[in-house]
């Protein structure tokens, strides 16, 4: 038997959620149950009443706005104990087209990803602008760089994933779910891809790039936060080469002058070269001791994921059991 959850975060969601549930399956080929699931993350107006009106299945509220990275996490929560094999996340606002929900699963259904992320028509999309665009393949580049993989529209929220590997993830930040959970399944070795797909029309305005500048910004944050954390050695060492080669190289140059004879001493030169040395040394510390942090963190990680399994096999029978799900959220 394979369960299939969608899920979906809402955040004051009432006029665009009955159209997103409609356009949803109930039936697919390889899948033998279909349910639905809705994050309501603190919503002020009818959401919740949506939701059930049109047959979702389970609900997650939240007593509060907790943003859309907590959603998602909840979501995922919620759907592995209701017992969901495979769990697809879609938005409330309808932008991704239901239909291809068959291709993105596919290859989870073939044993070839154990999550796979929806690539959007980026050039063709006409709601995004040019500079929107360009800088959406920017942002993947950088995306594919720091996580090793090949995905080429790294903040779609259209994904699907197994459910291992829903088992395995953690999200560090609270503004959005997007980059950190690709960087972090590529440094964790899992399996992903990406298929191609079509986008709706647009019914709102994004409410999570309110500010292309400052999603920009905050996106850089999460790939550098994301990337000190699952290579710190390597960061730390990158970081201190800069100071420490620039204070070489300040070092050297003082060195000729004064083998050259010069009179004139040079003594700042002297003394910021070698502030630059010790800066360098120190993040290279900082490099060893983090590394070492990380071999905590992975025990940790692992102690995390058997207590999740455990406790997702329990809630997952006592699911069976009990039918539809609702859960309250602090």
């Amino acid at each position: 038997m394979t369960k299939l959850i969608i899920q979906i975060p809402c955040y004051n969601e009432e006029q665009t959620l009955g159209i997103t549930l409609a356009a949803l399956p109930r039936y697919l080929p390889g899948i033998d149950t279909i349910e639905w699931l809705v994050i309501d993350d603190g919503s002020r107006d009818r959401t919740v009443e949506v939701a059930k009106a049109n047959g979702v299945d389970h609900i997650v509220q939240f007593s509060a706005n907790q943003g859309l990275a907590k959603a998602f996490m909840a979501g995922l929560q919620a759907s592995l104990k209701a017992g969901a094999d495979i769990i697809v996340n879609t938005d409330a606002d309808n932008q991704y087209c239901a239909d291809d929900i068959p291709q993105l699963i596919k290859p989870i259904l073939l044993h070839q990803a154990e999550i796979v992320v929806g690539a959007r028509p980026i050039w063709k999309t006409k709601q995004f602008s040019p500079t929107k665009k360009l800088l959406q393949k920017l942002g993947s580049w950088v995306v594919r760089l720091a996580s090793k993989t090949k995905i080429p529209d790294a903040p779609s929220g259209f994904r699907a994933f197994t459910r291992e590997a829903a088992l395995q993830l953690n999200v560090f930040n609270n503004y959005t779910y997007t980059l950190e959970t690709i960087i972090q399944a590529g440094q964790k070795g899992m399996a992903i891809t990406s298929v191609p797909i079509r986008t709706n029309r647009v019914l709102r305005p994004s409410r999570l790039v309110r500010s292309t500048p400052l999603y920009v910004v905050r996106s850089l944050f999460t790939i550098l936060r994301i990337f000190m954390l699952y290579k710190p050695l390597r960061f730390f060492l990158l970081s201190g080469s800069v100071p420490f080669t620039l204070g070489v190289i300040l070092g050297v140059r003082w060195l000729v002058f004064f083998w050259a004879g010069s009179e004139r001493t040079r003594i700042p030169s002297l003394i910021l070269a070698a502030i630059l040395i010790l800066i360098g040394f120190q993040l290279w510390m900082f490099g060893l001791v983090a590394d070492l942090m990380s071999a905590n963190r992975k025990l940790v990680e692992e102690v995390q994921l058997r207590m999740r399994r455990l406790d997702a096999e329990g809630s997952r029978r006592a699911e069976e059991q009990g039918g539809r799900g609702e859960y309250k959220e602090s």
